[in-house]
């Protein structure tokens, strides 16, 4: 535990963490608080017995109470209090999260919506809010009760300006800035901006286009038919799943969809994925609970494609996580001057000595530390940030230093290695996800959740496919544009045709409708949720009376088919 707690290296804490488990307290029984507190009862519940309630159960619990007399007296206004608050959160969408859910499970926009009810609580005025993405995690059910809130927000006298790619959330704003017209050094200007009317009148506006419907996302003319392979989980009962068993054709893109807190991540994050994880690949993961999964014999690998950093210090970046630079180091260690000074691939890395600035050890900046302040971050003012010393910056291509070249984005860096295949496939494959802006050395640190992903998927798409693949994709669609989502789902479609199989947990009704097969979980999420409510392409979803899924469904088919 001392070892764990002094090493500053990732790779050691890892190593170390594998030694350690969490366990009950035995004296409390994991309440954390005192017999003495626990003997206290309002309508016989303890206080851990109701912060073990969902939003909507304690929410339901709160205003169920009948007082009379004495106790109405001192507690009506303390129950107003919780029931608005909880009112709050239940109307953006959290009725299924439990009070004593602990803040490091919660996802970004489950964080940020918690953060709206408490100042929808607090009914200020004047008061400019800023969201990033508040759809996110969202199903179209929960967000329209988001909008709600948000408009109730402006009504009481509020600006908001919501940073957003929801068409719905689009369409009911009063104004929209719409920048662009592409991404990274071929964006940055405002190409439309004005009321969501005339952002869709404006041809120069790419968002206008989707919004009028002039531009979409296609249906597949023909879906992909289901064949003989499943794979089969039995009697999934982790968490709220209701002991389920789902079936999932291979070879198709699958979209598991459902309400917010459904179960959908449960089942696929918590059950298949560490399940076949363990099978396949001998890893150590902690598999939820269920009876068993047949067909496993149909694949040979899973690949988890999540939103995690792919890097935890700015010494990772797109170019080292792909691997494309170890081939931009080869090629360098080729060049003629290299040779002529005896230059190895080594002397091409900022994480070794020989080529790197050791006054900054390849960092390129320098951190000074302000002690009662946050740290601050300099250029190094040997290498002015280029991490590499003068005379490996000497070597150059196109007259380009290997410095330079950390700095181009992936279409810079594709034109430049127009002629060398294997650095250019691995540039192409980042093109393909939409990600063609980005630098190749920037850091991992700057970059979002969906572009971590879609780096990982671009990684994968560099490698050769078995065809007996399964990849797993945790809502790839945050962040991302309608032109961004139409790419992202040719790239799918490719890994399908060459006979993998793709899961996507999602809630954009673009994606689910372009799905071969849908598993729909519900009604409604937390101890109201997890069972399968319908399952099969998503024209049988959209004839479902009970799927939510399916009542959006079905007006986005009728609406395309039109």
């Amino acid at each position: 535990m001392r070892r764990y707690r002094e090493t500053q290296s990732e790779g050691q804490k890892k190593y170390y963490s594998a030694f350690m488990t969490a366990s009950t307290c035995p004296a409390c029984q994991g309440r954390r608080l005192k017999n003495e507190v626990l003997h206290v009862h309002i309508h016989k519940k303890s206080i851990v017995d109701v912060t073990a309630m969902t939003i909507r159960q304690a929410f339901d619990f709160v205003n169920g109470m009948n007082l009379i007399g004495n106790k109405k007296l001192i507690a009506e206004e303390l129950l107003k209090e919780i029931s608005d608050r909880l009112g709050f959160l239940v109307n953006v969408g959290l009725d299924y999260l439990s009070l004593d859910r602990s803040g490091p499970t919660l996802s970004g926009g489950e964080s940020q919506r918690i953060r709206l009810a408490s100042q929808v609580g607090s009914e200020l005025t004047g008061v400019l809010y800023i969201l990033d993405e508040p759809s996110i995690g969202l199903h179209q059910k929960d967000n329209i009760k988001l909008l709600h809130t948000l408009h109730h927000l402006r009504d009481i006298g509020n600006t908001l300006i919501i940073v957003e790619h929801d068409q719905e959330t689009m369409e009911k704003s009063d104004w929209i800035v719409d920048i662009g017209p592409g991404a990274g050094h071929l964006g940055g200007q405002i190409v439309a901006q004005g009321t969501p009317d005339q952002i869709k009148e404006n041809p120069a506006s790419i968002t206008g286009k989707f919004l009028t419907g002039k531009e979409r996302i296609e249906i597949p003319e023909k879906r992909k038919s289901q064949e003989s392979k499943w794979i089969t989980i039995v009697r999934a009962s982790e968490n709220n799943l209701k002991n389920i068993t789902a079936k999932i054709p291979m070879g198709l893109l699958v979209a598991v969809t459902g309400v917010s807190g459904a179960g959908k991540s449960t089942l696929i994050n918590q059950i298949l994925y560490p399940a076949l994880a363990v099978k396949l690949h001998d890893s150590k993961l902690n598999v939820g609970r269920h009876d068993k999964i047949k067909g496993l014999s149909h694949l040979d690998k899973i690949i988890n494609i999540n939103q995690k950093p792919i890097g935890r210090t700015p010494r990772s970046n797109p170019a080292t996580y792909t691997k494309v630079f170890d081939h931009i180091r080869d090629f360098f260690a080729l060049l003629p001057e290299s040779k002529a000074r005896g230059y190895k691939k080594g002397r091409y890395s900022f994480n070794v000595k020989g080529g790197r600035c050791e006054a900054c050890k390849g960092d390129g900046h320098i951190k000074v530390e302000m002690h009662f302040l946050a740290d601050v971050f300099v250029p190094c003012e040997v290498c002015a940030g280029k991490r590499f010393n003068r005379a490996t910056l000497e070597i150059t291509y196109k007259n380009h230093s290997i410095s330079d070249i950390l700095g181009l984005s992936v279409v810079q860096a594709r034109e430049l290695f127009i002629r060398h295949p294997k650095i250019k496939h691995i540039l192409d494959t980042l093109m393909d996800v939409g990600l063609s802006y980005i630098k190749l050395g920037q850091a991992a640190t700057t970059l979002s959740g969906g572009e971590a992903q879609r780096i990982k998927l671009a990684r994968e798409l560099a490698k050769r496919d078995t065809g007996e693949t399964l990849y797993i994709l945790d809502e790839p669609t945050t962040g991302l544009h309608f032109q961004d989502v139409r790419l992202l789902l040719k790239v799918l479609s490719r890994l399908t045709k060459a006979g993998n199989t793709v899961i996507i947990i999602e809630h954009n009704l673009d994606v689910i409708k372009t799905a071969d097969w849908i598993i729909d979980l519900g009604p409604e999420g937390g101890n109201s949720g997890g069972e399968i409510i319908a399952e099969g392409p998503p024209e049988k979803i959209a004839e479902s009376s009970k799927s939510y899924t399916g009542h959006y469904l079905k007006k986005i088919l009728n609406c395309d088919e039109k």
